[in-house]
C-alpha cells in the first residue's frame, strides 16, 4: 500500500509540474503576442478639429495617432502624405481617424465657396458643419414683387457664419457655404438678379 501511495504522489506531482510548464508558456505567448500587435501599430492622422469640405488639409489640423490597422494601413493618411495642395473631399470630424480618400488636389476638387447674405436670418443652430438649403424668391417683371420661393441649392454645407449668431440672428446675416461648382453659376445668378436668399437647415433625419 505505501508503494502504491507513493506512485500516485509522484504521478500527481508530474501533472502539477506539467500545468505549471504550460501556463508559463502561455504567460511568454500571451506578453510576444502584445508585443507584436505593438510593434505593428502605424502612425497614421487625427483630425484634431472639424474640417469642412473643400478646406486646405494642414499639418496643424492633425495629431498623430499609432492604431494596429493590419491589412487597412494603406487606406488611412500617414503623416508622410500629406502635401501642400490638398483640400478635404468632404467633411471631416473632430477626432476621426483620416481615410486617404478625403485628401484631394484642390485642382480637382469639385466643390468651392460662396458667400450668400440669407435676407430672413438664421437660426441659432446654423454653425460650421450645418447641412442647410439655400431657398431663393426671385423678383417679378414688375420689380414690385417676388415670385413663389423655391429651393436653389439643397444638402449644402455652413463652413462659416460670418456674423454673431443669435436666436434669430438680424436679417442680412452672411454665410459662407460650400457648394458643388457645377451650381456655382445657379447661385451667382440668384444673387446678381436680386433674388431673396433665405438659408435654411435641414432637420435631422430628412
Amino acid at each position: 500500500m505505501a508503494s502504491l501511495s507513493l506512485r500516485r504522489r509522484a504521478f500527481w506531482g508530474d501533472i502539477r509540474f506539467l500545468i505549471g510548464i504550460l501556463l508559463v508558456a502561455l504567460s511568454i505567448t500571451g506578453v510576444w503576442l502584445i508585443v507584436s500587435a505593438s510593434d505593428d501599430a502605424t502612425p497614421v492622422l487625427q483630425a484634431n478639429r472639424t474640417i469642412m469640405q473643400g478646406e486646405a488639409l494642414r499639418s496643424s489640423d492633425f495629431q498623430v495617432v499609432e492604431i494596429g490597422l493590419g491589412a487597412l494601413t494603406d487606406q488611412y493618411l500617414a503623416p508622410q502624405d500629406l502635401r501642400a495642395g490638398q483640400v478635404a473631399s468632404r467633411t471631416v470630424r473632430e477626432g476621426e481617424i483620416v481615410p486617404t480618400s478625403v485628401a484631394t488636389d484642390a485642382d480637382d476638387s469639385r466643390s468651392t465657396t460662396i458667400v450668400v447674405e440669407s435676407t430672413t436670418g438664421i437660426p441659432q443652430e446654423v454653425a460650421a458643419g450645418t447641412v442647410v438649403e439655400v431657398w431663393h424668391a426671385p423678383p417679378l417683371d414688375d420689380g414690385r414683387a417676388r415670385d413663389t420661393p423655391r429651393i436653389l441649392v439643397a444638402d449644402v454645407i455652413v463652413r462659416s457664419v460670418l456674423e454673431p449668431e443669435g436666436m434669430l440672428a438680424d436679417a442680412g446675416t452672411q454665410v459662407e457655404l460650400v457648394v458643388d461648382r457645377a451650381d456655382v453659376a445657379d447661385v451667382l445668378a440668384a444673387i446678381t438678379g436680386g433674388s431673396s436668399l433665405s438659408v435654411v437647415p435641414v432637420a435631422a433625419g430628412s
